[in-house]
């Protein structure tokens, strides 16, 4: 039996108060749309706020609150539908289904990677990443937070196996190496703060050339 990977409490609650990342919120909205459990409890939680907030006095907003309050109305539309897809692959979650998509580029044997065009943050995006049977990345750590969601097929670390709905949290501290163990390619959503680092003593000479 697989071991399920869901986000952190934390990311969850974070996610509830609205105080996530544009980027990462499209990464948890992909989670949440293939883990309707998730999305319940995601609900419970906002429900409980809004009575939470109706018993507090007034407070000044912070500056560029209403933007990141727009942005997070882009990101997080709710469960209806309500205007057509924007992109070509209807295999995507409804909420993956609401941002048009990059063209494909090749980054490496048996990757390509496309571009979610979602509101950034900083140097933090959305991409998609599809690596075919078989195949892995290179051994690699991050220059800031990654949390990917897979949305088909699946890969596995030394550590765990992903597999669909899964969610994976990576920050600097983690060096792992994901190998596609599914029969079919592994598609995934991405929120990559900056550039993924490669390992080694090649990792600097080859570092130009792994460009997400």
């Amino acid at each position: 039996m697989n071991v399920r990977h869901d986000p952190s409490h934390e990311r969850l609650l974070a996610y509830a108060a609205g105080t996530l990342s544009p980027p990462e919120a499209v990464v948890v909205s992909a989670h949440l749309a293939l883990r309707p459990e998730n999305a319940a409890w995601v609900r419970d939680l906002q429900a409980v706020g809004g009575e939470l907030l109706d018993t507090l006095d007034p407070a000044p907003m912070e500056e560029q609150a209403l933007a990141r309050a727009l942005a997070r109305v882009e990101v997080d539309g709710g469960e209806v539908e309500a205007e057509p897809a924007l992109n070509d692959m209807p295999e995507l979650p409804v909420p993956l289904r609401r941002y048009p998509l990059g063209p494909w580029r090749w980054v490496g044997p048996g990757m390509r990677t496309r571009d979610v065009l979602a509101p950034r943050d900083g140097d933090t995006r959305v991409i998609l990443l599809k690596i075919n049977s078989g195949m892995k990345t290179p051994k690699h750590t991050h220059g800031g937070v990654e949390l990917t969601c897979v949305i088909e097929g699946a890969y596995a670390t030394d550590e765990a196996r992903f597999d669909v709905g899964d969610f994976e949290e990576a920050d600097p501290e983690v060096l792992h190496q994901p190998r596609v163990v599914s029969d079919r390619p592994c598609l995934c959503v991405v929120a990559l703060d900056g550039q993924i680092k490669l390992d080694g003593w090649l990792g600097p000479l080859f570092q130009p050339l792994a460009r997400l």
